[in-house]
């Protein structure tokens, strides 16, 4: 259509070299019969329209071309038809067939205007937008000629090279983000962390659609890249799945940083040879690769540290520390993988105080670290430290995830009740380290308003491999329905406390655990 506008003006210099060349209104529709003029007589409606991305373009590289003309320039008919003739897109390469070359446009161009003062470079204004015809205030019908303004972007040797940049680290972020998928789906077998990244591949797919395909693969040199053949050891080397994965987050996020930079080059404000600012789409894509970094870390460490915690059995700090001492050393001898710590009776001074016994007898029981019971206090993250726990778990109404990690650090596990799906997905977003589910039945230590059920297990189950355990009134005479919904691990209260034999009744349930994963 722009091609039909410069024909429409025949007295106009880009009709008069069209003209030379033997270009005409008939031969272009003769060539495209699908195009037709519009007819001022018959237009009812102002003509409202933005550029092509392929007209942009044109309009970019005919200043770009044109830099060191003589001031003032202005964007006139023989610029268009230069930059038409400049791009590399089916209208400009049957313009060149006709015999219209750019460089020899460029010449002439030059030798009309001049080309000895100081460079300066053209820019073109957007006509159609509300706000830009505000900005100018001007109609729509007395468009002018764009006039000399700020660059809008790279020249045209630097915007293949910027596009050459783009589509490389584009072409690396999409497939460092396969190959994370990969990981979490075959590796970890977690659905949720699987989806994470297919939702993040489409995203950067259409911050990417942003850059037409056809310039970007005109840019692309994979031959003459330099650095096609450069490799350091460390790149050549992979003895584990997790050396992998790490390497390609590194990838994906510093791919995304030389997205988001060099995309700016081609965003000015409001005015954008893209027509959008998806600069911003990569620096949310980066934030994401961040968290969906340490989703995945905690989960692979989650499995590992908490490999043989099938069982949490929840004791409260009975009637004395002598009391306490008791159950708590029967606990650990009977071989109880986990331990919470949990009584709502009892003062700080003296919660502390139980803590800091049940650190003392879990440590004189240890033979080694890898067989010592897991100590985690129930909601103080500050008791949690002071005591030497080993984590501290978290109700919805308890401090967040972020807030319990500043109190207890890096090290230590900070686990979450969830009571539906979607908290399930957000504690795992958010860094915890284990989840408790439920509740699953009615409880003889606590009471719920609302119970899920193994429906929520089930869910939980199917899409999450962060270690969790099912919690809310479990007892060995419905463990099988819990294990029946694919969850290995519980935690355990009332069916333990309230035993004549607690540490009897938590052999049985940790035999029955062990039975079902053979």
């Amino acid at each position: 259509m722009l091609l039909l506008g410069l024909l429409g003006e025949p007295e106009c210099r880009a009709a008069v070299m069209l003209a030379r060349a033997g270009v005409d209104t008939a031969k272009v529709q003769s060539r495209w019969p699908q195009l037709q003029r519009r007819s001022a007589a018959t237009e009812t409606t102002p003509l409202r329209w933005r550029f092509s991305q392929d007209v942009e373009l044109a309009l970019r590289l005919a200043p770009d071309r044109l830099a060191g003309l003589p001031r003032p320039v202005e964007l006139a008919t023989e610029h268009l038809l230069l930059g038409l003739c400049a791009t590399d897109h089916e209208v400009s390469r049957w313009l060149r067939e006709q015999g219209l070359d750019p460089d020899e446009l460029e010449s002439e161009i030059r030798k009309l205007y001049g080309s000895h003062a100081e460079p300066e470079k053209a820019a073109w204004v957007e006509w159609g937008d509300a706000d830009a015809e505000r900005q100018y205030g001007e109609r729509l019908s007395d468009r002018p000629s764009a006039t000399v303004a700020e660059p809008l972007g790279p020249r045209c040797g630097d915007l293949t090279a910027v596009l050459r940049i783009i589509d490389a680290c584009g072409n690396r972020a999409r497939e460092g983000l396969r190959v994370i998928e990969d990981y979490v789906r075959f590796v970890l077998d977690d659905r949720f962390l699987t989806q994470q990244c297919k939702q993040s591949r489409h995203d950067m797919a259409a911050a990417m659609s942003a850059f037409p395909p056809e310039h970007r693969l005109a840019a692309r040199e994979t031959q003459a890249d330099v650095g096609t053949s450069l490799a350091t050891f460390a790149e050549r080397t992979r003895r584990q799945t997790t050396e992998v994965l790490a390497a390609n987050l590194a990838r994906l996020q510093e791919s995304l940083r030389s997205l988001e930079e060099f995309a700016k080059l081609l965003e000015t404000g409001d005015s954008s040879l893209l027509g959008s600012n998806p600069s911003e789409a990569f620096k949310q894509l980066r934030y994401r690769a961040y968290t969906l970094q340490r989703a995945i870390d905690l989960t692979r460490q989650g499995l590992e540290r908490l490999a043989s915690a099938w069982l949490c059995v929840l004791i409260d700090g009975r009637e004395s520390p002598e009391a306490f001492q008791r159950l708590a050393r029967s606990l650990v001898e009977a071989g109880v993988p986990m331990i919470q710590l949990r009584d709502k009776r009892l003062s700080n001074r003296e919660l502390l105080e139980r803590a800091r016994l049940l650190r003392t007898t879990i440590d004189e029981q240890a033979a080694e670290p890898a067989t010592r019971t897991v100590m985690v206090m129930n909601d103080r993250p500050d008791l949690a430290v002071l005591a030497g726990a080993d984590g501290v778990h978290l109700g919805q109404d308890d401090l967040t995830v972020k807030d319990a990690r500043r109190i207890v650090g890096p090290e230590r596990l900070v686990g979450v009740s969830t009571h539906s799906i979607q908290q399930a997905r957000q504690a795992v977003l958010d860094g915890a380290s284990y989840l408790g589910v439920g509740p699953t039945f009615p409880s003889t230590t606590k009471k719920f308003a609302d119970f899920p059920g193994v429906e929520l297990l089930r869910a939980v189950a199917d899409e999450i491999r962060l270690p969790a355990f099912a919690i809310g009134g479990v007892c060995l005479e419905n463990l099988d329905v819990v294990l029946a919904t694919g969850f290995g691990r519980t935690a355990v209260s009332g069916g333990v406390l309230l035993a004549k034999d607690p540490a009897a009744a938590a052999q049985q349930l940790l035999a029955a655990i062990r039975k079902n994963k053979q």
